[in-house]
C-alpha cells in the first residue's frame, strides 16, 4: 500500500520578481473575482499591475520572498513521519504539495504524485476552516490538474477541523505563554485578539461557512485555555487583510486595536485561521498592528505563534487522515462545507469575491 498525501496551500512569491504574477494567479481564479473571461483577465491584469508595488514592500520585509512554502515543506514532512509511526495502516506514505497561486502548483504535484504511482491520495488543506475561496477552489483545482494527467488513485479529502483538539491544544499552549508574557509585563488588563483573515460579507452571505467555523476554533481556544487555568479571558473575534470597497465581516482588527487602545488594556494577539508563518502575520500582525498599537497607547503588545510544526497540531492532523482514510467521510454534516461524501472533485466551484497575500 501507498498512500499519497497533497497538502494544500496559497503559496506565495520566491523572488520579487514573482510578486506581481503570483497575484495575477490570485486574482486570475474564480473563486476570488467572479467575472467571466476575458474579463477577469484583464482585471487580474490591472489589479496585480497596480499592487505589485505595494506586495513588493511588503515581501521586502520578509527578504524579497514568502516564508510559506518552507513552512509547508516543513509541515509536510513533520506530517509524513507522525503518519507513518501513528497510522502504519497507510503502508508507505509521501508527502506533496500543492500550492494554488505559486510553485510547486496542482499540475506539478499531480505530475510528481501519479510518477510515484500511489494506490490512494488524501488531499489535506492546511486551512483549519473551510472556505470556498481557499479549499474549495484548491480542491477543484486538484481534480482538473489530475484529470489532466490521468492520475486515477481513489482520492478522499479532508476539508476542515476547526475543533481537532491538537490544533486547538498546540495554540492554547502558545497563546498561554503570551498570557503569561503580558500578566508579567504590567499590572494592564489585556485582550485576546482572535485573528483570523476576512472575507466580504456576500461571500458569508452566499453560504460559505468560514466565519461560522472561525468562531468555532475560537470558542474551542477559549475553552482550551479555561482547562489550562486561564479563565474569565477577556477575547474577541477580528478579521484581517480587508482589501478594495465592499463591506467585509467583522469586527475589523484594525477597529479593535484601536479599541484596545481606548480601553487601556494590553493586546495578546491570536491568528486563529493560519497554521504557517507569511506575510499576514509576519508583517500585518508583527510590524503594521505592532504600530497601530502604539499609535493608540496599547500598554503592551504580544503575538502567538501560529502551530507550525507543534507535535499536538502535526499529531492532530495524522489523526484526521487516519479517520478520512478509514471511515470514508469528508467532514462531519455539522462542518456545512457542501464536500460532504464527494470522493471527486465538486461539481462546481462557488464563486465570490475576496483576497489577501501570503
Amino acid at each position: 500500500m501507498k498512500t499519497a498525501i497533497v497538502l494544500f496551500n496559497l503559496g506565495g512569491p520566491d523572488r520579487p520578481e514573482a510578486v506581481k504574477p503570483f497575484l495575477f494567479n490570485l486574482f486570475n481564479d474564480r473563486a476570488i473575482i467572479n467575472l467571466p473571461q476575458p474579463f477577469r483577465w484583464l482585471v487580474a491584469k490591472l489589479i496585480s499591475t497596480r499592487r505589485a508595488p505595494v506586495a513588493q514592500e511588503i515581501y521586502a520585509h520578509l527578504g524579497g520572498k514568502s516564508p510559506l512554502l518552507d513552512h509547508t515543506k516543513a509541515q509536510a514532512q513533520a506530517l509524513e513521519q507522525a503518519l507513518g509511526t501513528l497510522v502504519p495502516e497507510l503502508g508507505t506514505v509521501k508527502s506533496f504539495i500543492a500550492m494554488r497561486y505559486w510553485h510547486p502548483r496542482a499540475d506539478e504535484c499531480a505530475a510528481s504524485v501519479r510518477a510515484w504511482h500511489p494506490d490512494q491520495i488524501i488531499l489535506v488543506p492546511l486551512y483549519p476552516q473551510f472556505s470556498t475561496t481557499t479549499t474549495q477552489s484548491s480542491v477543484t483545482e486538484w481534480h482538473k490538474a489530475a484529470k489532466f494527467v490521468e492520475l486515477k488513485a481513489p482520492t478522499k479529502t479532508l476539508c476542515c477541523y476547526p475543533e481537532e483538539p491538537g490544533f486547538i491544544n498546540a495554540m492554547a499552549d502558545l497563546v498561554a505563554q503570551k498570557i503569561d508574557q503580558a500578566s508579567e509585563a504590567s499590572d494592564n488588563p489585556y485582550r485576546l485578539l482572535l485573528s483570523a483573515h476576512g472575507l466580504p460579507q456576500k461571500v458569508v452571505d452566499g453560504g460559505d461557512p468560514y466565519q461560522k467555523q472561525v468562531e468555532r476554533t475560537g470558542n474551542a481556544l477559549i475553552k482550551s485555555l479555561a482547562q489550562k487555568g486561564y479563565d474569565n479571558l477577556d477575547s474577541v473575534i477580528c478579521y484581517q487583510s480587508r482589501v478594495g470597497p465592499l463591506e467585509w465581516i467583522g469586527p475589523s482588527t484594525d477597529d479593535e486595536v484601536i479599541r484596545a487602545g481606548k480601553d487601556q488594556v494590553s493586546i495578546v494577539m491570536v491568528p486563529i485561521a493560519f497554521v504557517s508563518e507569511h506575510s499576514e502575520t509576519l508583517v500585518e500582525l508583527d510590524i503594521e498592528y505592532q504600530e497601530l498599537a502604539d499609535e493608540h497607547k496599547v500598554p503592551h503588545y504580544f503575538r502567538a505563534s501560529t502551530v507550525l510544526t507543534e507535535d499536538k497540531f502535526i499529531n492532530g492532523l495524522a489523526d484526521q487522515v487516519r479517520k478520512v482514510a478509514a471511515q470514508n467521510f469528508v467532514c462531519d454534516e455539522k462542518n456545512g462545507c457542501g464536500l460532504e461524501g464527494q470522493q471527486d472533485g465538486p461539481e462546481k466551484l462557488s464563486t465570490f469575491l475576496a483576497s489577501g497575500m501570503h
